[in-house]
């Protein structure tokens, strides 16, 4: 199996150097996507005061926390390093510091967010195509495994339907929710006066 990530990686990180134009995409999509994900989930949050687009916006956040920690019990129980610390000749176009990889934080952070949006407004399936593509760009600029990624989009897959559909987690954000909007009457509102 592990042959088979490596194989499955080199064949990937190799279109970094056969097709080099597509290199500052990659770039852009691996180290940068996450920053503007969180700027739209402020974004929705702020531009739209919708309880409902606020409910999605709390999931998403719920999703990335419980996905978080089951990554890092999953490292418990698997541990390797990013491709550039354990293979020769591979092509790194990002600086990465060396812990371990399993799974992939920043595909759980842009799963969590990508999914809950689209499980949110299943008519903007364009969420899903932005997660796959960072999920793929970890592995074209060279730090991270494709089961590093596997795992984190399926923890956080897991994770995302759990936060949705069941009914406790729709009343933790529900209660998340009326403790945000009782402080923003009562606290906020307040000082503006």
């Amino acid at each position: 199996m592990r042959g088979f990530n490596e194989d499955l990686f080199r064949w990937v990180n190799q279109f970094s150097i056969d097709h080099g134009y597509l290199n500052p995409i990659f770039i852009g999509l691996a180290e940068y996507t996450v920053l503007l994900a969180a700027l739209m989930c402020l974004f929705v949050w702020f531009q739209n005061r919708s309880r409902y687009n606020r409910a999605m916006v709390v999931s998403a956040g719920l999703t990335f926390i419980l996905a978080e920690l089951l990554g890092k019990i999953a490292g418990i129980f698997y541990f390797n390093q990013q491709p550039f610390a354990e293979m020769s000749h591979v092509n790194l176009l990002i600086h990465k510091e060396v812990n371990n990889s399993f799974p992939s934080d920043h595909t759980i952070f842009i799963f969590s967010v990508c999914l809950i949006f689209w499980l949110f407004h299943k008519r903007h399936v364009y969420w899903l195509f932005v997660a796959c593509a960072v999920g793929f760009s970890r592995i074209w600029v060279g730090v991270h495994y494709p089961f590093d990624v596997l795992a984190g989009a399926v923890i956080t897959s897991l994770t995302a339907v759990t936060v949705v559909y069941l009914p406790i987690c729709q009343k933790s954000v529900n209660a998340i929710l009326s403790c945000y909007e009782w402080l923003e009457q009562n606290v906020v509102r307040k000082r503006t006066k």
